[in-house]
């Protein structure tokens, strides 16, 4: 799918229906397509390959011709193809891949991807993943302006990663993230070593 904003025949790109922005919490197709593509890449994550994704951008781009909509898609296609790369090479570990997805500010698919290892952990790591699914709903509920559920949900995650240090060891220092999720600070921090520990 090409980035062209030029119409497709037979395609009406204004569409008089469509809200003035992209918002998954209170339009239905802003959710079906968050949802779509989601899914997309938690499938290519597995498999390896683009094609789920990419073919379902195609499918949506045509669907939905109203510009809030085809910007999403665009951007996330943008984002999702850097995250094949950097996760295809042999990333396999989930928490690693959700690390690398939260790195390009994706985390609804955050979300998406440690559910799926937090429905086969146990223990303590699966109190981890649930932090971390937490964390990453702070930036969805925030972006979208609901700073109220934003704040209830960084609490209990900051609860699991204030005492998560041991089990964090080997993937990333939780300080800066709990700094972050205390002052709701709309700036993500990086997770992982970064030249100044957050992602441009």
């Amino acid at each position: 799918m090409s980035d062209d904003r030029s119409h497709i025949p037979g395609v009406d790109r204004s569409d008089p229906a469509a809200p003035h922005r992209f918002e998954p919490f209170q339009d239905r197709p802003s959710r079906d397509i968050r949802n779509t593509l989601s899914e997309a890449l938690a499938q290519a994550i597995t498999s390896g390959g683009a094609e789920p994704f990419e073919q379902a951008a195609v499918r949506l781009w045509l669907e939905h011709p109203a510009a809030i909509y085809r910007d999403y898609i665009a951007d996330r296609l943008a984002r999702y193809r850097r995250a094949l790369a950097a996760i295809s090479p042999g990333i396999t570990d989930p928490l690693r891949q959700g690390m690398v997805l939260w790195n390009e500010r994706l985390f609804f698919e955050v979300h998406e991807v440690l559910e799926h290892a937090w429905l086969q952990a146990d223990g303590r790591r699966k109190l981890l993943l649930q932090a971390l699914i937490r964390a990453a709903g702070v930036y969805i509920k925030l972006e979208f302006g609901y700073e109220r559920q934003a704040t209830k949900m960084a609490g209990k995650a900051r609860e699991v990663l204030a005492t998560s240090d041991d089990l964090l060891r080997d993937y990333f220092d939780p300080a800066e993230l709990l700094a972050a999720l205390a002052t709701l600070d709309p700036v993500p921090p990086q997770l992982g070593p970064g030249p100044d520990g957050r992602h441009d």
